[in-house]
Parts: structure tokens; C-alpha cells; sequence
């Protein structure tokens, strides 16, 4: 399955990996356990980047580096328990292999038996299809992603990896270049959708192409959220206790966010003004706070400035606040977006600080809604 160059080394690198995400509370199954412990990640990440310290571009990281020790260092990363980002585009992450241990969660969660079928929305390396092709069979396993690029180098590392086109046995995974929001119709219908790629709402072809009973399991506000497929039209389920970080949905059928608005007028003019707030910054440094307020307010970016004083928030829509821990808030353009940082902040205190497991999502018809504790209950949020 893999070569003999890097075998030793890379069995030993595996079982540490495994016991340590055994010792997280996941890989219960043998048959996930197995896969883990058998699919040689390093063989689907050849290169992959590491971010230099302050943000000043990327370290390529490769199996062919001519210096002995950075190979090793390659080696060394490819089965830590880290995400790898393996494709960068004028400076930005594009594509990249998810964090094992999450990946772990998403298989488990996914509840498979032999026999079912799964597609996957976002190739990637190809590493997660190699593990569903492990317990399921390749025969079982189709996989789709938008960029050539990236699907033409899965199909190399899962030919390596004995995953291949024309593999014997456990072979034969179905790599497809093509619009992951509109799935797969050829080869529908499907026992299991699972998307490594984030959402603001889920695209109507999956349900249609999920058996009734099925599961879609797609990553939504930085949630992993499980459906039960019903039908065609109706899917309903609960979000997963782990947080999730995955690249954007990207093609034509992929929900379309607001485009960015024009840039704010300057200091001083009609589009921003300064305020006070009693809910200081620090909320945002609580990944599941973040997780609901993602529910209630849709996509945004949080980043820390000012030296640690303050946090600085935008929309796509270009609306923006920046907030100080003296409790100043400048808000800029015609939506203030502290507002809805202080409503979910005291919607989250009065609820005891709920946990990612009272959410779900509930899809019925034309209508996608986010809700706590009940689908019918109070507090609801629509998926944009």
C-alpha cells in the first residue's frame, strides 16, 4: 500500500496518532480504528504548508526536500494531529487535509454499515475517501469536488494508496470533478452525504439524492449538524458536540452570500458612529458563543486587534464593528453588528449557556431554520 522508503517510520507515526485520538474518546468502532491505523495519510499530502510565525507567507513542506531533516520534519507533520494546508492560491488557503481527530468524529457520526453508500462533497487529498473506502469498499465510496487540480491529484494518491481506479478488492473509490452543491446525480441515491466544506444552508440536491433515512452531515456556522433525511423535501437533526472548520462551498449551486458593499465612508461621516456596550469583547473568545452567534447572524470575521484591547468584526455585506474592553464600540455601515453580539450574548446567559448539542437544524421544503432546544420553539434563526 504504500512504500518501503517510509514504511517503518510511518506505521510507528500512525499507531501514536491513533492511540491519541483513542485517548480523545473517539475511534470506538474497530473498523474506523483499522483504517486509521492502516490508510497512510503521507502518501495523500506529498507537500503541504505550514504558516511562518506572523502571518508572512507559507513553508512548503515536502517528501522530496532535499534536506534530510526538513523531509523528516514532512514526515514528522503529515500524522500530527493538525489540519494541512495543501493548496494555497495567491496567498489565501484554498484546499487543505482536515484535522484527523475531527475526521474521526465526522466518520463515526455518520453511522455507517457495510453494504451503504457515501458521497463526500470536497475531495481534498483524498485521505477521508481512502478511510471510507477502508470500512466501505471503494465501489461504495464517490467523491466530488470543484477544482480538476485538486480531484486529479486525489485520484494519484488513492491509486498509490491502493484505492485506485483499477485496484482489486476494497478498491475502485469514484472521483468526480464537478459542482459538489449539486452532488452526484449519476450515481444516486446515496445512504450517507457528508460535506467537508462549509455551509450556510444545505443544497436541495442532497436530500434528493439521499435515501429516506439517510443522513446528511454538513458543517454549518463552524457545527457539525447531522440530518435525518425524511424525503426529498424534509430533513431534520441536532449539531455534534465538536466544533468545525472547513473552507467554503465553492461553485454555481452553492448558496450565494451577499455581495461585499461598498467600503464605508471615512471617520466621522454618516456610516459610522461610536457607542457603548456592557458586553465586552471577551465573549468571542468562546468558540461555541462564537458557533451561536454564527447561527444568528450569519458568516462573519472575528479577528483580535489593538494590541489584545478590543475585537474587530465584518460581514460580506460590509457592515463592520470594532470593540474595545473599555466599552467602546465603533460601528460602521448601516447594520450595527455589536447589536447582534449583545442579543445572542444574552440570549446565551439566559439559556445557561447552552452547548452546540440543544441546536439543530430543520429543513422542510423551501425552508432552512436553525432553532434551540425545539424546531417550534422560540428562538429560531433562518439559513441564509
Amino acid at each position: 500500500m504504500e512504500s518501503d522508503r517510509w514504511a517503518h517510520t510511518a506505521q510507528l507515526l500512525r499507531t501514536r496518532l491513533v492511540r491519541r485520538i483513542m485517548d480523545a474518546g473517539m475511534l470506538r468502532d474497530p473498523a474506523w480504528r483499522a483504517a486509521f491505523e492502516q490508510v497512510p495519510r503521507h502518501v495523500f499530502v506529498p507537500y503541504y504548508y505550514r504558516p511562518y510565525p506572523g502571518g508572512r507567507g507559507w513553508d512548503r513542506l515536502s517528501e522530496d526536500d532535499p534536506d534530510p531533516r526538513r523531509r523528516v520534519r514532512w514526515l514528522s507533520g503529515a500524522y500530527d494531529d493538525i489540519p494541512l494546508v495543501t493548496k494555497v492560491h495567491e496567498g489565501v488557503l484554498v484546499s487543505s487535509s482536515s484535522q484527523p481527530s475531527l475526521m474521526a468524529a465526522m466518520l463515526e457520526a455518520l453511522d455507517m454499515r457495510e453494504g451503504q453508500t457515501v458521497l463526500e462533497i470536497g475531495t481534498g487529498t483524498g485521505y477521508n475517501a481512502a478511510l471510507l473506502a477502508h470500512r466501505l469498499g471503494g465501489h461504495a465510496v464517490s467523491t466530488v469536488d470543484l477544482d480538476e487540480e485538486i480531484t486529479e491529484a486525489a485520484r494519484e494518491h488513492l491509486a498509490t494508496a491502493g484505492f485506485g481506479a483499477w485496484a482489486e478488492g476494497p478498491g475502485r473509490v469514484t472521483v468526480l470533478t464537478g459542482d459538489g452543491a449539486l452532488g452526484c446525480h449519476e450515481r444516486a441515491p446515496f445512504d450517507r452525504i457528508m460535506a467537508t466544506c462549509e455551509l450556510s444552508s444545505v443544497p436541495g440536491a442532497w436530500l434528493r439524492q439521499c435515501q429516506p433515512g439517510g443522513m446528511v452531515l454538513a458543517p454549518i456556522a463552524d457545527g457539525l449538524v447531522a440530518l435525518r433525511v425524511a424525503d426529498a423535501t424534509y430533513a431534520e437533526g441536532r449539531f455534534l458536540s465538536t466544533p468545525a472548520y472547513f473552507v467554503s462551498l465553492r461553485g454555481q449551486g452553492a448558496p450565494q452570500r451577499p455581495a461585499p458593499a461598498p467600503e464605508p465612508v471615512g471617520a466621522g461621516g454618516a456610516n459610522e458612529r461610536v457607542r457603548g456596550t456592557h458586553t465586552p469583547p471577551w465573549v468571542l473568545d468562546d468558540d461555541v458563543f462564537r458557533f451561536v452567534l454564527a447561527l444568528a447572524a450569519g458568516e462573519l470575521d472575528v479577528n483580535w486587534a489593538f494590541g489584545g484591547r478590543g475585537v474587530a468584526l465584518t460581514a460580506p455585506d460590509g457592515c463592520a464593528a470594532r470593540a474595545q474592553r473599555d466599552g467602546t464600540v465603533l460601528v460602521i455601515g448601516p447594520r450595527d453588528l455589536w447589536a447582534l453580539v449583545e442579543e445572542t450574548y444574552d440570549l446565551w446567559r439566559r439559556e445557561r449557556y447552552p452547548e452546540r448539542e440543544r441546536f439543530g437544524v430543520t429543513i422542510a421544503g423551501s425552508r432552512q431554520w436553525a432553532w434551540l432546544d425545539t424546531p417550534d420553539g422560540p428562538h429560531t434563526w433562518p439559513l441564509r
